[in-house]
């Protein structure tokens, strides 16, 4: 029994220290390389680093679909973006209040919002589909690519210099570009296969569903960059990276979660995962669009009650 218990706490930490590892390597190559390229640091910011920061879950997710536990990859795309805005967002505030001058946010909220309910329409049979999951994989590129155009077109100095102090430099050479990356790839996969062994494991250890620890511990494990990505930012006060960082990941969640793994691997099965989670990820998703819409001003209480709100969720999902 110690022996298993041991095992199992094993594969949860090394699975989880390759997966930071694998994300800062793949952030910081790709990052890099995207400089070398020509891109601003403010596009590299809103694309390269926010999708990059998300890789653990999509990892992950692919992993666990592939394995026939779609239930986890379910979870976790939920799970991460309650995550994001309950954890991440209000602990971001309590450590800085968040004014964000970024107007390419107020696109952003409404594809977020609509990618939930979308989300919401096709999970009602508590299955997203192969023709679903290519919906999402379109609605990701549609969006990238006007995401690129717009802030180009709408640049704010001041935004764009907090992202060109923040932004990893070019690398040495473009050889040490792809090494980062490959080596963060393998790191990511390594980790992501460790990992959801681990948490299967819990979930039979608990007698739980998958679903749940998807939601749960799957979902807090794998937003850690998201987490210290924007925790630094607020700290450092660039508060447009912070928010910035939580919304790309959060709609890279569900577009490339559930179009990615349910194109390769789906359909995406989840019976142990309630629809009512996909309500209140889109109730805290709602709340984000109103703080984007009302100015983006986010004060430390504020952050408090999102921080209470999450604790909530936790309380009424995980079981006595």
């Amino acid at each position: 029994m110690l022996h298993s218990e041991m095992l199992t706490t094993g594969l949860l930490a090394g699975g989880l220290l390759a997966l930071y590892f694998g994300a800062e390597w793949l952030v910081r190559g790709s990052s890099a390389l995207a400089l070398r390229l020509g891109l601003t640091p403010l596009l590299v910011g809103l694309t390269v680093v926010a999708y990059g920061t998300s890789a653990p879950e999509l990892i992950v997710s692919l992993a666990a679909a592939m394995s026939d536990q779609s239930e986890i990859a379910v979870g976790n795309a939920i799970g991460s973006n309650i995550v994001n805005i309950g954890l991440i967002l209000g602990l971001t505030a309590v450590l800085c209040p968040l004014k964000v001058h970024l107007q390419v946010l107020k696109l952003d909220t409404p594809v977020m919002v609509t990618a939930a309910l979308l989300f919401l329409a096709f999970f009602r049979d508590q299955t997203i589909g192969w023709v679903e999951s290519w919906v999402f994989v379109l609605l990701l590129i549609l969006y990238t690519v006007f995401n690129v155009r717009l802030a180009r077109r709408q640049c704010d100095p001041a935004v764009d210099q907090e992202y060109a102090t923040a932004v990893v430099s070019p690398g040495p050479s473009f050889l040490f570009c792809s090494m980062l990356i490959v080596g963060g790839l393998a790191a990511l996969a390594v980790g992501a296969q460790a990992f959801v062994e681990g948490a299967i494991q819990v979930a039979l250890a608990f007698g739980i569903t998958e679903g749940i620890i998807g939601l749960t511990v799957v979902a807090i494990g794998t937003s850690l960059p998201e987490l210290i990505t924007s925790a630094v930012a607020a700290l450092r006060k660039q508060t447009d990276i912070a928010v910035g960082n939580i919304v790309g990941s959060t709609i890279c969640n569900i577009l490339a979660i559930l179009g990615f793994a349910g194109v390769l691997a789906g359909p995406l099965v989840g019976p142990g995962v309630a629809i009512a989670n996909v309500g209140i990820m889109t109730a805290f998703l709602v709340v984000m669009t109103a703080i984007a819409w009302t100015g983006f001003k986010l004060e430390r209480w504020e952050g408090a009650l999102l921080l209470a709100g999450y604790g909530a969720y936790l309380t009424w999902l995980w079981p006595t």
